[in-house]
This record gives structure tokens, sequence and C-alpha cells, in this order.
């Protein structure tokens, strides 16, 4: 029988439905989860071990090891998670990437799922048309796994029997029997698969139906297995290749460790397949290798009538039939055993050089002027023996958050006058990435100031906390302010229109004071209690602002009449002057909230 391109799309189609259903019934399961998740990783990763034990547990939740790498990754840029932390996450996103294969082992083979797959579509109907989000999330959960095997059955159907196709089977045993040349060869195989289908699930998938319809050995699977683990952290590094250091870093760490995993193992890969086979030949379902020499004795219409769905009643075929099955279902368990006390027995050995990955990933990946990450310069390692050196700390660290406010200003006049849509948008993400970091400062600083707060404190140190409390809230809303301004131009570029050119000099005089105010603002909280710095100078920039704003508002109305230029023009400029002004006024209640008490003028 020749295997046609109809029978080939037919293979295709059921990896993409197996493919479509692993990818819905993992978001499902993320959404169903998604905050409780979050939750206990940034709670349970206090240590090395916790950390292994989270990342299985997050990833044999989510039932995707991609999925938890990216949460992973978000917390680090988040500055919720270190590096070290993230490194300890991802390794035990390796074992609990294996469940994928035990849930297809045990009921991928023992189990006619498929058979529930429809009745499963009907359960998730009502369900998806919930208005509820979490009953729709299950709903997505339900029909995702029913695609998941009713995939399975086909692609298990797809795959061709090699009694039929006597060119194939010729060409497997030619390259199959090798000795270590094979392991190396199908360990590259099974690293190509994984890179093309992008998901090691689905390729350890196909190797269990390829082992289990007699096409490659136990150990030939085994060394695909190998590959596929190779395969996921390139396909990661891909993905990280334009992300940040952080996110590249914790991709390079994952292929790291998955990498030097692999090497020790091919350095006993024989014994200890073969310590597999005998663990699951002693256990019961039999031995693992008799399932190929089981198949190529057998003839191609025999083989056709025992892997068919069809009731059978002859007492022979059915003999054959449950032999096959337990075979199946032994090769199954070996592979699924394999693939765990591989990753299990690498991250016992690994575990304790996680800072050994992390120093070389942070040497070959050095940060660049355009990377953004967020880290607290003065209070991360916690609170000092004195509350009132904290206080002063957090000052200080009141004063970094300030001049990075300052930073993106100076980005978004750039963004303001650049052409280039490529570039454009690079920078309009920058900014983004600034807002981003901004928020998680305020945060970061504010919990840490409550901390403070708890302790017993002079009333010149409450007064302190409080100030600094107020002027972390204020800087916040300059950068919201200031993301607003990129915004506005976002929006104007995108409409395609155009400043004139008085109105860009109008811009720029607002934007030199703007510059003006936060470059005293930032003079202001450098300086100590002890020899205040006079604010009148500040006041001066921020009333010249509130004069410019009211004067720009009222000729834009004048020239909008004379139809100088559009009124969608007009709309975009004083959005711009009305969100510096503002600007001005944030920036001022930062100053005020370090201004002696008495001292503020009236507004």
């Amino acid at each position: 029988m020749e295997y046609s391109f109809y029978d080939f799309l037919k293979l295709l189609g059921s990896l993409g439905l197996f493919l479509y259903g692993m990818k819905v019934m993992s978001e499902g399961l993320q959404k169903v989860a998604g905050d409780k998740l979050r939750g206990i990783l940034s709670a349970m990763t206090t240590n090395r071990v916790m950390g292994v034990f989270t990342g299985v547990m997050i990833t044999a939740l989510v039932q995707s090891s991609s999925a938890t790498t990216v949460m992973v990754v978000s917390f680090v840029n988040a500055g919720l998670l270190s590096l070290t932390q993230s490194v300890s996450v991802i390794m035990g996103a390796n074992v609990g990437t294996t469940v994928t294969a035990w849930i297809i082992s045990i009921f991928g083979f023992k189990v006619n799922i498929s058979a529930f797959s429809l009745p499963l579509i009907g359960l998730s109907l009502p369900l998806l048309f919930s208005k509820r989000n979490k009953k729709r999330s299950w709903g997505e959960f339900l029909i995702g796994f029913a695609f998941l095997f009713m995939g399975l059955d086909f692609l298990k159907a797809a795959v061709p029997d090699l009694q039929s196709n006597p060119e194939m089977l010729s060409f497997l045993q030619k390259y199959t029997d090798l000795g270590y040349t094979s392991v190396f060869l199908f360990m590259l195989v099974g690293s190509l698969l994984t890179v093309m289908v992008q998901s090691s699930s689905a390729t350890v998938a196909i190797t269990l139906i390829m082992c289990s319809q007699g096409w490659i050995t136990f150990e030939i699977a085994a060394a695909m297995v190998l590959g596929e683990n190779i395969g996921t952290t390139i396909t990661a590094n891909v993905a990280a290749f334009s992300a940040n250091v952080s996110a590249r870093r914790a991709a390079m760490a994952h292929m790291m460790f998955n990498v030097f995993g692999v090497l020790w193992m091919l350095a006993l890969f024989f014994p200890f397949t073969r310590m597999v086979s005998s663990i699951v030949t002693s256990i019961g379902p039999g031995d693992p290798h008799a399932i190929t020499q089981f198949l190529s004795s057998l003839d191609s219409e025999t083989i056709r009538a025992i892997t068919s769905r069809e009731v059978l009643t002859d007492p022979h075929l059915i003999g054959l039939q449950d032999q096959l099955l337990a075979m199946q279902t032994s090769v199954s368990y070996a592979l699924s055993l394999f693939h765990t006390m591989f990753n299990i027995l690498n991250i016992c050995i690994m575990i304790w050089f996680v800072n050994v990955y992390v120093n070389i990933c942070t040497r070959l990946i050095k940060s660049s002027a355009t990377d953004e990450e967020f880290h607290l310069r003065f209070i991360s390692s916690g609170m000092l023996s004195t509350a009132e050196l904290s206080i002063m700390e957090a000052k200080n660290e009141v004063t970094v958050y300030a001049e990075r406010t300052l930073r993106m200003f100076g980005m978004v006049k750039e963004l303001n006058t650049m052409s280039d849509e490529n570039n454009f948008l690079k920078l309009y993400g920058r900014i983004e990435k600034y807002e981003q970091i901004c928020d998680r400062m305020e945060i970061e600083i504010g919990n840490y100031l409550n901390k403070v707060s708890e302790g017993r404190l002079s009333s010149q140190s409450k007064e302190m906390t409080r100030d600094s409390l107020r002027a972390v809230t204020e800087i916040e809303s300059i950068g919201d302010s200031l993301y607003n301004l990129a915004q506005t131009i976002k929006k104007r570029n995108d409409a395609k229109s155009v400043f004139t050119p008085e109105l860009q000099d109008n811009i720029d005089t607002m934007c030199e004071l703007v510059d003006k105010a936060l470059l005293r603002m930032i003079a202001y909280l450098k300086v100590t209690n002890s020899t205040p710095m006079d604010p009148s100078e500040s006041y001066n920039i921020e009333n010249e602002i509130n004069i410019l704003r009211t004067q720009l508002k009222a000729n834009n109305m004048e020239d909008v009449d004379a139809k100088k230029y559009d009124y969608q023009v007009g709309v975009y400029y004083m959005d711009f002057i009305s969100e510096c002004e503002k600007l001005g006024d944030y920036v001022m209640n930062v100053i005020e909230a370090y201004m002696p008490k008495g001292t503020r003028k009236k507004q």
C-alpha cells in the first residue's frame, strides 16, 4: 500500500487537531487559575527546592512548560523574582511537562478516551456560552481536552504500519542499528521536530505513537526524547531573541540546564535505558523492546485488523490485539518513565549549580543601554538596623525613581520628532516598559515604607515616611502623565496628522519648561534636610507652565477658527499641552511633599 499525499495531509490534520486541543486546554486552565498561580509563584520561590516544586506544580496544572516559562520571565521583568529563583522554577517546569506524557500513556492507549470526546464537547457548549468568565474557561478546558484526544486517536490511525511500507522499513532499519550514531541522529531528529512543531509535549506524543506502531525501538525513542528536551529550549531562545535581557538570560539558563543534562545522560544512555526497561517489565505491562519484533512478525492485513476501531470476533485476532495493547502500554510507560527520571535526576544534579548558571548567563548576555529592568538600588536587600537609616535609604530610592521619569521625558521628546516607523515603535515600547517599571517601583517603595512605619519611630521619622509615601504617589502620576504624552503622539501618527512648525515650536517651549521643572525636582530631592533648597524657582517654573498653557489654549481656538490647521490636529496639540501642565502640577506636588510644614504656598 502506497502512502499517498492525501494520507500525509490526514497526518498533518491529526497533528493540528492535537496541537490545537493542547493549546485550548492549557489556555483554559490558565484562565481558571491564572491569578492563583501567579500568587503561588511569587510566594513559593523562597529557596531553590521550593522553586523547583513550584515549577513542577504549575506546569503540571497548566500542561505547558512554555506558559510557565513566560510567566516566570514576566515576574523577573517585574522584579518579583530574581534570575536565580527563575532558574529553579524553570528546572521544575521540565519535570512538570512530563505529566503530559503520562496522561497520554495512561489514557491514550488503555482507554478509548476519544469515544468520550463528543460527549465532552456537548458538556462544554453550555459553559462556553455562559456569562461567567470562569465557566467559559472551564468550557474551553473541556473542549481542548476532547480535541487533544481526538487528535491523538486520528494521529494513531494516520501513521502507516511499516509492513505496508517496506521502503520506509528498510530506511529505518538502516539508521536505527548504528549504536551511538543512531542515538545522536535521532536526538537531532527530536530537536528539529520540536523546533518545527513548537511544542515538546506534542513531539513526545508523536514519539510515543511512532514507538507504539513499531517504527522505532525504545532506545531510539528515548534518544528522540532527549533531543526534544534540547529542541524546546531552542524554541524559547528564538522567542526571547528580541526580548529584554532578563528573558534572554532565563532562556539561556534553560538551554544550558537541558544541554548539560543531555550530555551526562548520553554517557550513561544504554545502561539507563536498560534499567528503565527492567523496571517497567518487573511491574507488569511487559518488555518495551518486544513491540518492534512482534509487529514485524505480523502481515499488514493482520496489523490493520488489530489496530482498527472495528469490533473483532476472531479469538486469534482478539488475542493478538490484547498482546499489542499490553506492549503499547509497556513502551509508553517506559518512555514516560525515562522522560521523568531523566528530568528528576538532572534537577538533583544541577540544582547545586544554579548560581554558576546565573553567573555564566549574566556574563554571556550583558545589559545594554536599551534593556530596562526593574531594580531597587538602595532598598532591595531589606530593612536596615534602624528605622531612621531605612527611611533615608527609601528617600534615596525616591530620588532614583524621579531620575527615571526624567529619562522617560527625554524619550517622549525624541518620540515626538521621530519619523522612522520601526524606530518609533521600538522607542514607544521602551516608554511602555518604563511606565510598567514606574508602577512596580511605586508598589515596592510604598510597601517598604509601610513596613518601616510599623516600627517605633520618632515624630520626625513618621513625618518623613508620610512625605516619602506622598512623593512616590506623585512620581507615579508623573510616569502615567508621560505615558499619556507618548500615547497622544502615537494617536497623532496613526491618524497621519502633522503639527505645523509654529505648533512644534510651542511644544518645544513647553517641553523646555517641563524639563527645567523635572531637573529642579531632582535637585530638591538630592539635598539633605539640614540644607533645604529654596522652592521658589520651582513655583516660578510651574507658574510659567500655567501661563503658557492658558495662552496656547486661547491661540489654538483662534487658529482652528481661522482654518490654519485641522480641528483634529488642534485636539492632539492641546492634549499634549494640557498633559504637560498636569505634569508640572505633579512635579510641584513632589517638591511640596518634602517641604517643611507651613512653607507651602496657597494654590
